[in-house]
């Protein structure tokens, strides 16, 4: 096999024609093997197979900095810099990264979870190497998906402006743009290839220049072209913003797609290359449902990714919104190019019109909300509280300020796993709690999402419903609207929790029990506004606290809860704040991440042993 003869992108370049179709095949079956027991991202990577190829015979990117665009695509570039024997731990505790990790490689220039800001980066990267005077290429590699969101766009209209050498790959399975057609685009497209052409056109222009009359000449040439080329050839909106925009090219032709990076490398200014590519390319399953296909669990590769809907907390939101629409014309769910994760395909086929997918792009979403609230409609807005991070401004500005009543349904809240530290949720309670007027809701069971979605539908101002990924643990009795609930009575130290992280203290507590302590044991309903007085009175009875929390403590409601019984007066002889401090998770399983970080069942039991 070739692939077994790769272990770094130099014996990439030294592959004949034949050689590198043959590698692209193993690649895809090294794919498909891999993820299949490890689970991960199929669809996006088997799609940009050739496209990495080509690009690791073009540049080096020990040096050369290539920049991915949501970086679940890397796996062939990882497979290809000297980690494929790495792929037996993807995304575990310990194990290889499923995005780029520079302190992981020299060759991933930068770390990408999220998406739209990889030609932002990489132009910062541009401009240090020309200020620095330093002689290294750049690329940006983002999908179509990616120019859904606004960021997408601001890049790109100061990279065209900026004249710096610098490529952007626009990988486009179809999703978003569509394709050009025709003969005459075909050949536009072909000439418009050529460095030649490009050579030709700036002669021209330099001779006509120096002629009497000669620039009135090129102007009017130049537009009587301009107007012909956007009548057959709908692709300026790219050289409008100062880009000399090359394709579209066949994303599986790899020797075509090494031709043309080779060209846009060395044009010297801002290139965009259209790749056009297939997500799920060469396998069959893949290809039927790409969209589906995108992030799965380990499977049988003879059969397929397995594609059923578990029952779990998103599934829960949506199947509740189904029904709460059908008796409140008012209410409409909103998502960002998330309708399959965060449970609401439901909804888009029982409620079309009320249903909205913005692309990626949250900041949009809440603004949009807060316009369809102060109109009178209740807007949900599901979003993974890893994304949500993106619209803070417009929860301030426009949603809060306004006291404006949109339901932020907050997925994927706490630790979430293997796609590791770019999608924890660990860092919504310390915003979301100090927005002024939000009301924060923190269900631990199924019946308590339902019965809180209930409630924030009804309530006035902005409200969130924070929950996990995934199933519930723990079912707890009914919830009828308390903030706090004292789960069992106890004299020596005083548990905190809100979520599932509540089965944790649970848990804790039997195991205290076996040693003679008793713990009382207080979930928290609601984490804004806070209502610390029960907890107050239990420490003043118990004179010992912990807190327990999957979120940094900076903004934490440990904090909070230590800051309210300062201010009360009250100082505990024991006061232990569990959660990440000011540091970012790794991947691993949810269980893993809980013990290696200390907020499982037996770390707090031990801890409060330790206090006592």
């Amino acid at each position: 096999m070739i692939l077994d003869q790769i272990s770094s992108p130099a014996d990439v370049k030294a592959l004949s024609r034949e050689e590198m179709n043959t590698l692209c095949g193993e690649l895809r079956k090294f794919l498909v093997d891999s993820v299949s027991r490890t689970g991960g991202h199929l669809a996006s990577n088997l799609g940009a197979v050739e496209l990495t190829v080509a690009l690791h015979r073009i540049y080096d990117t020990a040096r050369d900095r290539l920049v991915f665009d949501v970086g679940h695509q890397c796996y062939v570039h990882k497979a290809l810099t000297g980690r494929r024997e790495l792929f037996g731990v993807l995304r575990q505790l310990g194990g290889l990264a499923g995005f780029p990790r520079p302190e992981e490689s020299c060759h991933d220039a930068f770390v990408a979870g999220h998406a739209s800001n990889s030609v932002s980066v990489a132009l910062g990267m541009a401009r240090a190497r020309t200020l620095l005077r330093e002689d290294y290429a750049v690329a940006a590699l983002l999908g179509d998906g990616a120019l859904t969101g606004g960021l997408a766009y601001e890049g790109l209209n100061d990279a065209g402006a900026s004249g710096e050498p610098l490529v952007v790959i626009l990988n486009d399975n179809g999703m978003s743009i569509d394709p050009n057609v025709g003969g005459v685009a075909t050949h536009l497209s072909r000439l418009r290839l050529r460095p030649g052409y490009y050579r030709f056109k700036k002669g021209y222009r330099t001779v006509l220049e120096h002629l009497p009359g000669g620039r009135t000449v090129y102007q009017f040439n130049h537009r009587l072209k301009k107007g012909v080329k956007r009548a057959i050839y709908p692709c300026s909106m790219f050289e409008d913003m100062g880009f000399t925009y090359m394709g579209p090219v066949n994303g599986h032709n790899v020797e075509q797609l090494c031709t043309v990076l080779a060209w846009a490398r060395e044009m010297g200014g801002p290139v965009l290359v259209h790749v056009r590519t297939v997500k799920g390319k060469g396998y069959a399953p893949a290809e039927r449902q790409p969209e589906r296909s995108h992030g799965v669990a380990p499977f049988d590769p003879a059969v397929g990714p397995d594609l059923g809907r578990s029952i779990d907390f998103s599934y829960i939101l949506g199947h509740e919104l189904v029904e709460m629409a059908g008796k409140d014309r008012r209410l409409c769910a909103v998502t960002a190019a998330m309708a399959e994760g965060t449970g609401l395909q439901e909804f888009a086929s029982a409620w079309p019109k009320r249903f909205f997918d913005v692309g990626i792009a949250e900041g949009h979403a809440v603004a949009m909300a807060a316009g369809m609230a102060k109109q009178g409609m209740i807007p949900v807005f599901a979003v993974y509280s890893t994304f949500l991070q993106r619209g803070f401004d417009m929860l301030l500005h426009d949603v809060a300020l306004q006291g404006l009543h949109v339901v932020l349904a907050v997925d994927r809240a706490g630790l979430v796993g293997s796609d590791g530290p770019t999608h924890h949720g660990c860092q919504d309670v310390g915003y979301l709690t100090q927005i002024p007027g939000m009301t924060v809701l923190c269900p631990a069971c199924f019946e308590e999402l339902k019965a809180m979605l209930r409630a924030a539908i009804a309530m006035e101002g902005p409200v969130a419903i924070r929950y996990p990924r995934g199933g519930e643990g723990r079912r707890y009795p009914a919830w009828t609207g308390e903030r706090t609930a004292v789960l069992r009575q106890g004299t020596d130290v005083t548990l905190v929790s809100y979520g599932t992280l509540t089965d944790e203290i649970l848990a804790a507590s039997a195991l205290l029990e076996e040693r003679g302590v008793a713990a009382e044991i207080i979930k928290l309903q609601c984490i804004a506004p806070l209502d610390a007085s029960p907890v107050i009175e239990s420490v003043r009875r118990t004179g010992r606290l912990v807190v327990l929390e999957d979120c940094n403590e900076n903004g934490s409601v440990g904090q909070q809860l230590a800051s309210a019984l300062g201010q009360t007066g009250i100082a505990p002889k024991t006061l232990v704040l569990k959660n990440l401090k000011n540091a970012f998770a790794p991947q691993g399983t949810v269980a893993q991440l809980r013990r290696l970080l200390g907020l499982d069942a037996q770390s707090v039991a031990e801890a409060v042993w330790e206090a006592l």
